[in-house]
């Protein structure tokens, strides 16, 4: 910034002091991408992973109906661990215990299970279940040993018939994903890294914005301001760098909150993944995706202080950028839809292209032509933006608008 002139300085000086003291942007720089990325990316999975393995370990009560008693499955599933069964031929209430929790599930032998089996045909079993929040990991058990089951039936009726397991299987597929480990994760988590990144650039950018313009509106100090000998494109390109600054830092902290947790919160993941993570966080992959998240921030801190300068007062100017992050946010929610590629036309469209171009770079197969036609874009876009704020800036009845 020294090359900047003077006034500029000067400008940059003040606002960056002024935005430093004020709370909520602190908070919102600092504090909130800081805490909240390492929570999301392992607070969340790991609480997640918790509730799953506490279904997987919850000691399930099934009802038992076999008409005849004679299939062996009630005596099969009673083995398993985790697994109670209760003998029932009351078939009318099943449904609301289920429905009441007071059983987890219910199987329903038909009445020629036997009959069916013994002539080489697949014998009917009906399971009934309340689909919940723990993963539908009561299904997911009790058809595993329902399958466990029939796999016994299986082995005695091949025995009978003195043949192989293998003679059902007429063709073996063995798959082989080309795919290298840090694709596979890029592709996974590469969709989700800059949503986050958006959305922390942008909070990060809103309230120094909101402060800059409308604030110093409803506290008065904007007149003050334009009565200093500073040409007014210096006071927009002032307050524009502050908020940028602003963006970037928040991102950036953003960044380290996910590179700590990366670093520190996965331990005792396989080999291969660790090393998949360990390219992930390549200097010159965040890097690549620091100088994509300049232009965004250029482009954010250019449309909030247009919108900023434009409210009456900071109730006002709340109000009106408040309901963009969800305009900002869509674009990048439609990166983790599958099949969305970066192309020559999804690199035009902002924040979209940075999402795509994100997660092409954390899998490693980002084309650099597609690479810098979203940064020139972006920079383009940067540039009019800013423009069209300093011309907004410049007009009377915008800036005092009452």
């Amino acid at each position: 910034m020294s090359a900047l002139p003077s006034p500029v300085m000067a400008v940059v000086r003040k606002e960056l002091i002024d935005s430093l003291r004020d709370r909520r942007t602190l908070i919102a720089m600092l504090v909130v991408p800081l805490v909240v990325s390492p929570l999301l990316m392992v607070g969340v999975g790991r609480y997640a992973q918790s509730r799953a393995q506490e279904a997987r370990e919850q000691s399930l009560r099934v009802a038992v109906v076999d008409p005849h008693g004679d299939s062996g499955l009630a005596d099969h599933l009673d083995a398993q661990p985790g697994i109670e069964v209760f003998p029932d031929r009351d078939v009318t209430s099943l449904s609301a215990r289920i429905a009441a929790e007071e059983l987890d599930a219910a199987v329903l032998v038909d009445e020629n299970f036997q009959r069916e089996v013994a002539a080489l045909h697949p014998g009917g079993v009906s399971l009934m279940f309340k689909s919940s929040d723990r993963f539908d990991q009561q299904k997911a058990r009790i058809k595993s040993a329902i399958s466990s089951f029939e796999q016994t039936l299986l082995d005695r009726r091949f025995a009978a018939l003195d043949l192989g397991p293998d003679v059902v299987h007429a063709v073996r597929v063995q798959e082989h994903d080309v795919a290298s480990p840090r694709e596979q994760l890029g592709k996974l988590v590469g969709g989700l890294l800059p949503y986050m990144f958006i959305l922390f650039c942008f909070t990060g950018s809103m309230y120094p914005a909101i402060d800059l313009a409308a604030g110093e509106k409803e506290r008065g100090t904007l007149e003050t301001l334009l009565t200093a000998p500073v040409q007014r494109w210096s006071l927009v390109l002032g307050k524009f760098l502050v908020v940028t600054l602003t963006g970037i830092i928040s991102a950036l902290i953003a960044m380290l909150g996910l590179y700590l947790s990366f670093s520190y919160g996965f331990e005792g993941l396989p080999p291969d993944l660790l090393s998949a993570i360990g390219q992930v966080l390549e200097h010159s992959t965040i890097a690549a995706v620091f100088a994509l998240l300049v232009p965004l921030a250029m482009f954010f801190a250019a449309l909030l202080l247009m919108l900023s300068i434009y409210a009456r007062s900071y109730k006002e100017a709340v109000s009106i950028i408040s309901p963009l992050t969800i305009v900002v946010l869509v674009p990048a929610m439609l990166a983790l839809i599958p099949g969305t590629r970066l192309t020559a036309v999804t690199a035009l469209i902002p924040v979209l292209n940075v999402s795509l171009a994100t997660r092409e770079l954390v899998a490693g197969t980002a084309p650099p032509a597609l690479v810098a036609l979203v940064f020139t874009s972006l920079f383009v876009l940067a540039v009019a933006t800013l423009f069209a704020c300093t011309k907004w800036f410049a007009r009377e009845d915008v800036v005092f608008r009452s």
